[in-house]
């Protein structure tokens, strides 16, 4: 079997190991694709995310999909949900799994994740896929959880005047779940032209590449930054009008989140912050068979998983939108 572990930052090692053995409760499972997620990038740039650090060489890879290998389930498709809760705690009790205190994650601490052409994991956390939705695309569906996940936290609503800043795959999404809401305006900021592109492609009315000073009205009911720097936060902040909402979905490079508080203050806002996701598969996947959201747009890159490094160095330019990594491809 081959796998790809990252030993600390932008260092990346494709090599041969041994095929992992299911455990109770646990299925083997054949990756097919694994899509590469702005918090990755920052395990592979930085060396972790705040103060999770990299403390042994770990296979990344969250966003996954693959085919059962053997058992009573052999032969179906599934998406992997990534994170293991306790299933004990108060937050798990009351379906907050992801503020779970003791909360497992693929690709992180002790869990490897899926850059890898075998794995096994929990059969309660194996979620089976129809076959309209390519196993290219069942990656999506992870980050598509965490859209719904902050929809669900600060709905868009009919009539609503909606920001999206930042238009990464993530923000993509956030660009098609607001756009089921049919908000009067949906404005994407985002200062990548084929980023502004496929905003407008998946629903966005209007897209601009970035607020000068002064500019943007602050007539914005909500605004979702989807990226996480010190301008897409600035620029939320300014978007939103008085009374509004700034939903704060992105990952800081730095760990650290500011904005103007004068501002912020005056116009009495709102701010939510997003924390990965809540199981909420079925409409997830509901949404994409019916077509109100679409994945395939969003892949711009597919790679086989010996070239997984040359993956995520191109993810980092930010030169395309989704990359995916297929285990099982040959390299060509």
């Amino acid at each position: 079997m081959r796998a790809a572990r990252l030993h600390g930052p932008r260092d990346l090692q494709v090599g041969a190991e041994p095929e992992p053995v299911p455990g109770p409760g646990e299925s083997l499972v054949r990756v097919d694709a694994v899509g590469i997620c702005g918090s990755d990038l920052h395990w592979f740039l930085e060396g972790g995310i705040g103060t999770a650090r990299i403390e042994r060489p770990i296979v990344p890879g969250h966003e996954m999909g693959g085919t059962i290998v053997a058992g009573p389930r052999a032969g179906q498709r599934v998406a992997i949900e990534p994170a293991v809760p306790c299933g004990t705690c108060r937050w798990c009790l009351a379906a907050q799994v992801n503020l779970c205190p003791t909360v497992g994650f693929a690709g992180q601490d002790d869990r490897d994740g899926g850059l890898r052409e075998l794995m096994t994991w929990p059969d309660n956390l194996l979620i089976t896929v129809p076959d309209v939705i390519e196993d290219v695309e069942v990656p999506l569906l992870e980050p598509l959880l965490v859209s719904l996940y902050a929809d669900q936290l600060a709905p868009a609503r009919r009539g609503d005047h909606v920001a999206v800043v930042g238009c990464g795959p993530i923000g993509l999404l956030q660009v098609q779940v607001a756009a089921m809401a049919e908000p009067a305006s949906l404005l994407a900021v985002e200062p990548l032209a084929h980023r502004r592109t496929a905003a407008l492609s998946v629903g966005a009315t209007a897209a601009i590449d970035a607020l000068g000073p002064g500019e943007g009205e602050p007539i914005h009911d909500l605004v979702i930054d989807a990226s996480g720097s010190p301008g897409a936060v600035a620029a939320a902040v300014e978007l939103a009008r008085p009374g509004g909402t700034v939903v704060l979905a992105g990952i800081p490079d730095d760990d650290t989140t500011t904005f103007r508080a004068s501002t912020a203050r005056r116009k009495g806002l709102t701010f939510v912050l997003v924390r990965r996701s809540v199981p909420a598969h079925e409409r997830a996947i509901r949404l994409v068979e019916t077509g109100h959201v679409r994945l395939a747009p969003l892949i711009s890159h597919r790679l086989p998983l010996e070239e997984a490094p040359a993956a995520f160095e191109l993810a980092a330019r930010r030169d395309g939108l989704k990359v995916v990594v297929e285990p099982g491809r040959s390299v060509a």
